[in-house]
């Protein structure tokens, strides 16, 4: 079945497509270790893994099935939400292999329950939009930002990093040549980089910590549903390239307006506790 899919220009390809994906998702992850957790979360919400998998459907498809796997994509972020406030609250208490597994766990139930859903962009949409809220309400009393405890670098955390990024993109690629837009759609919003951030930081800073990263990346899931819903609208009457450009453009808007809203609070009166 593998070799039917394509000749070596198919696996050469595939290949470039592994190894350009890990090197953007390697230097995000790099970076969001070299900021506090507020800019680090929002850089971990950019389109580091979902973007490249996109572009790639593109060169493989129509804007057609590119429209179906957006829609399809929405589901799949509102269970990146429940993945986050499960391993949330497991993590400060749990390891990361107990909380990794319970969180991956959510994430599967939910978007197969999601996906039964149904009722095309728009419920989807609202239905992405309610649970994200609800997520980040939740979670509202582990938002803390500050600076990262200090860490040690090992040669090894790139590899582990490299490696869950090419597997997706594999996961992606083969989804869309075998079982179709939905499926497609659904692994290229897996939260990669939020198991990868998981599997690096956990171990070396605490639960506690990484927790709050996560929780305070909530807000820039809400960029990825308005990005995945122009896509779906406008795709087939722009195209793929300038629709994907859009797409790219309302995440970083989004996540850049919440960090100068962030920066232009007002700051905590002296003597004041943080609940």
């Amino acid at each position: 079945m593998l070799a039917g899919l394509g000749g070596a220009a198919f696996w050469a390809a595939l290949l470039a497509k592994m190894l350009a994906s890990a090197a953007i998702v390697v230097l995000a992850s790099v970076a969001v270790e070299r900021t506090g957790p507020l800019v680090g979360a929002m850089i971990a919400t950019l389109p580091l893994s979902a973007g490249p998998a996109y572009l790639f459907l593109a060169l493989d498809h129509d804007a057609g099935f590119l429209r179906d796997s957006a829609v399809a994509s929405l589901p799949a972020v509102a269970a990146t939400a429940l993945f986050i406030a499960a391993y949330a609250g497991m993590a400060r208490r749990r390891g990361v292999t107990v909380s990794l597994a319970a969180a991956l766990a959510v994430w599967v139930a939910a978007v197969l329950l999601l996906g039964r859903i149904g009722g095309g962009l728009t419920r989807a949409g609202l239905i992405t939009v309610l649970v994200v809220l609800a997520c980040i309400g939740v979670c509202r009393r582990w938002r803390k930002d500050g600076p990262l405890p200090a860490r040690p670098r090992r040669a090894s955390d790139v590899l582990v990093r490299a490696g869950i990024v090419m597997a997706l993109v594999v996961a992606v690629v083969l989804a869309g040549r075998l079982a179709g837009p939905a499926a497609a759609g659904i692994l290229a919003f897996a939260p990669v980089v939020m198991v990868s951030l998981a599997v690096i930081l956990h171990p070396r800073i605490g639960g506690a910590a990484t927790a709050t990263v996560l929780v305070l990346s909530l807000p820039g899931l809400l960029g990825f549903v308005a990005a995945l819903f122009a896509l779906a609208l406008t795709v087939e009457r722009m195209g793929p390239a300038l629709a994907l450009t859009l797409a790219l453009l309302i995440t970083l808007v989004w996540n850049g307006g919440i960090l100068l809203t962030s920066r232009r609070r007002p700051a905590p009166i002296p003597g004041d506790r943080l609940r």
